[in-house]
């Protein structure tokens, strides 16, 4: 009984923790474009404000059908502060024993799926448009992050969260040549993953008006806008636990600092490619991940062979 009430508190202690970081790192991301750009910026606190102006707006309905709207809106962040209950952020994953790799590719899978059901149900153009491109982008994407937590699974001999995203696959026997393959891949892919420009197609505002999410207004769009923010740190502790787990294994709070400061450079790279690059076309970026596919399923056959 005492293990299942520390398991429940380390997971309410990552979704807040989780739910307070990341309008901050939008922040930081927003003054660090500002900067490269040549322009002042807003406040780093301004996510914060933002966020809160749209939770106290009313909530219009509006699109074809608004029940779904306001369920995809609840799921969207609903499902990514689920994923941040099984992953490390500077502790052990807190819910390790609540699910596996399989339920973890399921919930993140999950997140751009709520994406789809929101921009079917509003009904525009654009929102149309945008979905389309989403779904184009997510059938040769998705796999990616599929097969590098299938890879650490194969050398950790395990689809137990704590032993996968421990970041040991990679860190020992030598590295093997998958994780390094695989490191790779998720480097010229994260950015996609996080919808961060060049890969943030389905939004495009100079071209869609926010794509899926161009109905949207009030809590609904604030919902959607803290899942987008949610995801940015998600996918980094997710890439930090994978492929740089050094130093993981320090004291408290040496550890723990150490991983939130991994966090946020690799939230500062994402900045910095995301305010020096244009945005792909999405023909563009289907090639591009269609080849990152096929050299992600070499490093799945090397895995299955201890490679």
């Amino acid at each position: 009984m005492k293990a299942v009430i520390w398991m429940i508190l380390g997971g309410l202690a990552n979704v807040g923790l989780v739910l307070l970081v990341a309008p901050f790192a939008q922040g930081v991301l927003r003054k660090v474009t500002a900067r490269i750009q040549s322009r002042q910026g807003p406040p780093l606190l301004q996510p914060y404000f933002d966020l809160l102006k749209l939770l106290g707006k009313e909530d219009i309905e509006s699109g074809e059908s608004p029940g779904m709207q306001r369920f995809a809106a609840y799921l969207s962040l609903a499902a990514i502060l689920a994923v941040a209950c099984l992953v490390p952020m500077g502790f052990s994953a807190p819910m390790n024993g609540a699910g596996d790799v399989v339920l973890l590719i399921y919930l993140l899978t999950l997140c751009g799926i709520c994406t789809l059901l929101a921009g079917l149900a509003a009904g525009s153009t654009y929102s149309l448009v945008g979905i389309s491109r989403e779904m184009m982008s997510m059938i040769v994407l998705e796999p990616l992050f599929a097969i590098a937590l299938v890879v650490g699974a194969l050398h950790a001999q395990s689809f137990r969260l704590n032993e996968v995203l421990s970041g040991s696959v990679y860190a020992v026997a030598g590295t093997p040549y998958s994780g390094l393959i695989m490191l790779v891949v998720m480097v010229l892919s994260f950015q996609a993953f996080v919808q961060r420009v060049p890969f943030d197609i389905s939004e495009a505002e100079t071209e869609l008006m926010e794509g899926p999410l161009v109905e949207y207004s009030g809590p609904k769009l604030a919902l959607f806008k803290y899942a987008h923010m949610a995801k940015l740190i998600i996918y980094s502790a997710l890439f930090v636990t994978l492929f740089v787990p050094w130093g993981s294994g320090l004291v408290f709070p040496v550890g723990w600092l150490l991983f939130w400061a991994k966090v946020f450079v690799l939230v500062m790279l994402v900045t910095v490619v995301a305010a020096t690059h244009a945005r792909y076309r999405i023909d563009q970026a289907i090639r591009f991940f269609a080849g990152l596919v096929g050299v992600s399923f070499v490093a799945l056959i090397l895995a299955t062979y201890g490679h």
